[in-house]
């Protein structure tokens, strides 16, 4: 390697002990380097015991474990929900969320910084897209994520306060940043590193069909979350302005061959916005357009961001959208919100682009 040092985050267990054996060393010893970083939570090399000392320089001096940044940390006052705007090597900024759930944590971790995709109620798709994030960049927030919650966890605190679940729900879209995404994924995923299981990881697309697809052929056992807010065309494509691209009927015949093909539900996200989509006519329209497909309805009253003027829908009306729903044999849950007064809800994260 040449230039500066490289992220330990961007490598895969595998690739770390081809790196290894290719300088010389046994491969083995990425065993111990692996563990030293993911599972012993370690920010640098020096300290690792039992290695060649020519191996710990060399680590040290091609890769660094980096962790990012935090800019700026926010805490919610209710205590469930801690917001971090991190800052990436090339001083871009992204911003992560750490909520408490009954019975687990869980961090909502980004993708891009900013997005493309142009959801007009979403704040990050008001920012505009600046750039992809790397498989490392990835991984790092959830790893970061670990770190701030080991001290507690060596304190004996209780299992709902350890990290359970990952939700790639941030900034971005990560169907847009496939590769990267994928390879975080199998990073997560690794059982000797941070172990997070396939089923705890989801990944949330505002409908990218290609990816959609390549996720069922690649057997990618992740959960599918698809935003989709809205049951015909024209409603969809005023709210989110890749459904021109990719239309609602290709997306729902996506979703069913992924279904298929993978033997398991997709969920589906609807932001619940009120006079607009959470009307009895939409959801009657939502019944029809997913009958016979695995699915579960996520409601989630919309979060307020600046470049929007909609409001929440309210209780009544969410309360009576899920009974409509129930009425078409959908499973449907009306989603905590959290975070709020922080702006970590979701479509709220958003830094200054530039």
């Amino acid at each position: 390697m040449a230039g500066p040092p490289h992220s330990f985050f961007d490598l895969t267990r595998p690739d770390l002990a081809a790196l290894i054996a290719s300088w010389g060393f046994k491969p083995v010893h990425a065993d111990r380097v692996w563990s030293h970083i993911y599972v012993g939570g370690a920010g640098n090399f020096e300290d690792l015991t039992g290695l060649p000392g020519r191996l710990r320089a060399r680590l040290a001096a091609e890769l660094t474990p980096a962790f990012p940044m935090v800019a700026q940390e926010t805490a919610s006052a209710d205590g469930f929900t801690r917001k971090f705007l991190l800052a990436l090597a090339d001083d871009r900024r992204v911003e992560m969320v750490l909520m408490r759930f009954t019975g687990r944590m869980t961090a909502c971790i980004s993708s891009q910084v900013g997005c493309a995709m142009g959801c007009v109620f979403c704040a990050t798709g008001q920012m505009g897209f600046t750039r992809h994030l790397a498989a490392g960049e990835i991984v790092a927030q959830v790893m970061h994520a670990a770190r701030v919650l080991r001290p507690r966890a060596r304190g004996g605190i209780p299992a709902d306060h350890r990290l359970r679940n990952v939700v790639l729900m941030g900034m971005g879209e990560p169907l847009h940043n496939y590769d990267a995404v994928m390879r975080a994924v199998d990073i997560l995923r690794d059982p000797n590193g941070p172990a997070i299981g396939a089923r705890q990881i989801t990944l949330s697309t505002v409908g990218v069909i290609p990816g959609i697809v390549r996720l069922a052929d690649e057997a990618r056992p992740v959960q599918l979350a698809v935003s989709l807010h809205a049951a015909t065309q024209a409603e969809r494509a005023a709210l989110v302005p890749v459904a021109a691209r990719w239309p609602l009927d290709a997306l729902i015949e996506a979703c069913r061959y992924y279904a298929a093909k993978r033997e398991r539900r997709v969920f589906f996200e609807w932001a619940l916005i009120a006079g607009r989509n959470d009307t009895p006519e939409q959801a009657r329209a939502l019944g029809r357009l997913l009958r016979g497909l695995p699915a579960q309805v996520n409601l989630i009253p919309l979060n307020p961001t600046t470049g929007y003027d909609g409001a929440p829908a309210d209780r009544t009306a969410a309360r009576r959208f899920q009974e409509i729903l129930a009425g078409h044999g959908l499973p449907c849950t009306v989603r905590q919100r959290r975070g709020l007064d922080i702006a970590a809800g979701c479509g709220q994260l958003a830094t200054p682009k530039g």
